[in-house]
């Protein structure tokens, strides 16, 4: 009697194949350097995104990232070299590629760089300055973004008025408002004139618009803000509205910071 063959074993799902290599078509093009994930998933929906000659706009199709052929509007779609810079934002400049209001953004400074990939590690708000990343590596700038990652920033901030110890001491205790506990790391005068006073502030988490609202419910105001180090990465003596390339050296701090 002929034994009845064995069922033939089911293949693993598409999600689980070739682990770190099989990702959905948007994140691929994510991970490739070409846009945002969001921007991915536009193109995507609009018919523009072709995988192995056929197009999809199945937003959860799976492609294998080193394997397949992606092509954009029929260009191919590779890995981009990998690039890291430093802004120095001016105040006045809104931190996005594009704006609906239209706006001045800080990609006006850019101009210099090939910037059609790139994007900013995180935003200063139109009034704020100072350092600002940008890179095309969507993996690195999305481990820089975690909080759990406790990536201290450090600000200079221009408070009208004289500040105090005890304002000091009430930012590193906590300052309710808006219903959140808005924190300090670390808070220290730097000087101090007859009208105004220049004030060290450490951040680790980042909350929206944080410094500006504390100083609010302290009864002081912020008259300008200046990002100058995010972790050991050093504003330095960059020109206001100039970039430069992260050096080797910073981009593996960034790397080993974040566990890459």
């Amino acid at each position: 009697m002929n034994q009845r063959r064995a069922p033939a074993k089911r293949q693993v799902s598409d999600s689980k194949a070739g682990a770190g290599k099989r990702v959905t078509l948007a994140r691929a093009l994510s991970k490739l350097g070409y846009c945002s994930r969001t921007q991915a998933e536009k193109l995507i929906a609009e018919g523009r995104v072709s995988v192995g000659g056929r197009k999809t706009t199945d937003l959860s199709h799976w492609v294998d990232i080193d394997g397949d052929r992606i092509t954009v509007d029929g260009m191919v779609v590779s890995a981009e070299a990998k690039i890291y810079l430093m802004l120095n934002k001016p105040r006045g400049l809104v931190t996005t590629r594009d704006d609906p209001e239209g706006r001045p953004t800080v990609f006006s400074c850019l101009e210099a760089v090939d910037a059609r990939f790139l994007s900013p590690v995180g935003r200063l708000d139109k009034a704020s300055e100072g350092l600002l990343l940008f890179t095309n590596d969507t993996v690195l700038a999305q481990r820089l973004l975690d909080p759990a990652i406790h990536l201290s920033k450090v600000y200079h901030v221009q408070v009208r008025g004289m500040f105090d110890e005890a304002m000091a001491e009430r930012m590193m205790q906590g300052v309710a408002e808006g219903g959140e506990m808005l924190k300090a790391t670390h808070v220290r005068r730097l000087r101090s004139g007859d009208r105004n006073s220049w004030i060290e502030v450490e951040l680790q988490e980042g909350r929206n618009r944080q410094i500006r609202r504390m100083l609010d419910v302290l009864g002081s105001e912020c008259m300008r803000l200046l990002r100058v180090s995010i972790g050991e990465i050093s504003l330095g003596d960059l020109p206001k509205g100039a970039s430069r390339p992260l050096t080797d050296a910073e981009i593996q701090y960034l790397r080993r910071r974040t566990g890459l």
